[in-house]
């Protein structure tokens, strides 16, 4: 339950803030990520992905219908998360580009920690209070439908305004499955790379990736020109190399890189 906390608390500041900027803290919001991944491996590729920047205190993400596609990752000071936010923002995770930014409300680790915590019951009790007198300033006033989240970019969205693409949740479906496109493959050590010019040798692709850490081979399949398998030490090491060179150009041929499935 006290992890939910922080979840509510990014609600109700984004819903009081609009398309307010949030200022640098030790918390980055990223939304866009893929629905289709399992929350654990979510949370434990996005605590990889994002732990070359610096120490990670918790990672955060919900199985509620309203927050998927959407985590918080916390570290333990602003300067990690603003050149984690500087690095990937835009970077395909999973095969979409996340959108990431400073998170409008501290974590509750963090608000511990520095003492600024409050607990459930009283901002609760304090937020109604609020709104209690907001309501009766304005009780003249005709009743109007609360206008849709306006959508800036760069600012984070209400969670509770956030669409869903899969619709309804039932299992039977019917076919429903068949149409959906295969889940991408989670980050691991093994990069797949695509749309190279058929003519491109693996001491090309020796050059290029080998100025990065762990960079082990390259494997090339004849059969099937303009692919090609590049393998580092860890999941951390094929990320850095990932972020680099996506889109690089060979022959004014941009590469496609992905993790490669195992």
């Amino acid at each position: 339950m006290e992890m939910m906390m922080m979840q509510e608390q990014e609600e109700a500041a984004a819903n009081k803030a609009g398309s307010e900027v949030s200022s640098p803290n030790q918390t980055i919001y990223i939304n866009n990520l893929n629905e289709k991944v399992k929350l654990d491996e979510l949370k434990k590729s996005l605590n990889a992905v994002f732990s070359q920047y610096g120490k990670i205190v918790e990672v955060l993400a919900f199985k509620t219908l309203k927050h998927k596609g959407q985590a918080w990752v916390v570290f333990d000071n602003p300067e990690s998360a603003s050149n984690a936010i500087s690095k990937m923002n835009g970077f395909p995770f999973y095969d979409k580009p996340m959108r990431i930014q400073f998170a409008k409300t501290k974590s509750d680790v963090i608000a511990k920690a520095d003492g600024t915590f409050v607990p459930r019951e009283k901002r609760k009790r304090h937020e109604e209070k609020g709104g209690k007198k907001k309501k009766e300033q304005h009780h003249d006033n005709t009743r109007m439908p609360i206008p849709p989240y306006p959508g800036v970019y760069g600012s984070a969205p209400p969670l509770s305004q956030v669409p869903y693409p899969g619709g309804g949740g039932g299992g039977g479906g019917g076919g429903v499955k068949s149409n959906l496109p295969e889940a991408p493959a989670p980050p691991n050590n093994i990069l797949f790379v695509q749309h190279l010019p058929h003519d491109t040798t693996p001491e090309r692709l020796q050059e290029l990736f080998g100025n990065y850490h762990g960079f082990k081979e390259v494997r090339m399949v004849a059969a099937k020109p303009g692919i090609a398998f590049v393998e580092f030490a860890d999941e951390m090491q094929s990320t850095a190399a990932m972020h680099g060179l996506e889109g690089f150009t060979i022959h004014q041929t941009p590469m496609h890189i992905t993790y490669a499935k195992k």
